[in-house]
């Protein structure tokens, strides 16, 4: 028997591709922890949805760690994914089920963000970024935490670049979408734009990007557009899973309000700064 067993949680998605690319990751995951365990399900848009992939999770283990694997907590994350763990729970009382944070958008991902920013200014032949407009591309939500979250990386990548402008924009669900932010940089005087998708992997919302930034392109012939895309394979992605399932290991740990903060960093490295946080749900609530 396996003791511990890791379910790696994805979205899901309509297009087969984003599915595919979940597995794809997975299988590269396991390929760096061969003595893992690691199991995958969706929410949605898949075969294999949450019942039956904690079931699968479950069978031979004693522990079951729950990974969403999403970059922003919604109603998924908050509602449907705790209701399966308690369910999973009657089902299996002798196996012990506990679930990290969701990726979140910490200082992980915006070295992610900053690599893709620094790839896209690579391709416009590094111009001024005093002239260069960046635009952070989320899925949208009707959740105001998780829209802040990439309000937050917005903000961050502001204070560590040269940009006159670092704005967002949304696919769906709510505003400003990627035209009316466009539109807003180029009266501003951009004269080229780098959008910044914030996806892990490929599906139908990453293929209405392309075609929205292809259309802007005939409408603004004057701008140079530079436009990103998913990063779920990055090495940045894999390394921040390592580190959740190292964590989970701990009593204590994980993510706070104040992570991002330079002086809090600062005052680690002195060991001046004491937080403590509970990072893996274990209690039966199972609040995410």
């Amino acid at each position: 028997m396996n003791s511990l067993s890791i379910l790696l949680v994805g979205h899901g998605s309509r297009n087969r591709d984003g599915n595919t690319e979940i597995l794809h990751f997975a299988a590269q995951w396991r390929a760096r922890h061969p003595a893992w365990r690691i199991e995958t399900c969706f929410i949605e848009h898949a075969e294999v949805l949450l019942d039956a992939g904690l079931d699968q999770a479950a069978r031979d283990a004693r522990r079951v760690l729950v990974i969403p694997f999403i970059l922003n907590a919604a109603g998924h994350v908050k509602m449907e994914l705790p209701a399966a763990i308690e369910a999973a729970r009657a089902r299996h009382p002798a196996v012990s089920f506990s679930c990290t944070r969701h990726l979140g958008m910490g200082r992980e991902i915006l070295k992610v963000l900053q690599g893709q920013l620094d790839c896209l200014m690579k391709a416009l032949d590094m111009p001024d970024p005093q002239t260069t407009g960046v635009i952070l591309l989320g899925r949208g939500s009707s959740d105001a935490g998780a829209n802040g979250e990439l309000a937050k990386m917005a903000r961050w990548l502001f204070e560590d670049n040269d940009f006159e402008l670092v704005d967002l924009a949304f696919t769906g669900v709510t505003w400003p979408r990627l035209e009316s932010v466009v539109q807003r940089q180029v009266r501003l005087g951009m004269t080229q734009i780098c959008v910044v998708p914030v996806y892990l992997f490929t599906g139908v919302l990453m293929d209405r990007i392309k075609a929205q930034v292809e259309r802007l392109r005939g409408q603004y012939p004057q701008i140079a557009f530079a436009l990103g895309t998913h990063f779920g394979f990055d090495k940045g992605i894999f390394e921040l899973l390592d580190t959740k399932v190292a964590g989970a290991e701990l009593p204590e740990g994980g993510l706070l309000e104040c992570d991002g903060c330079k002086y809090r960093q600062a005052a680690e490295a002195e060991h001046l700064h004491d937080h403590s946080h509970t990072h893996v749900v274990h209690h039966e609530h199972a609040h995410v």
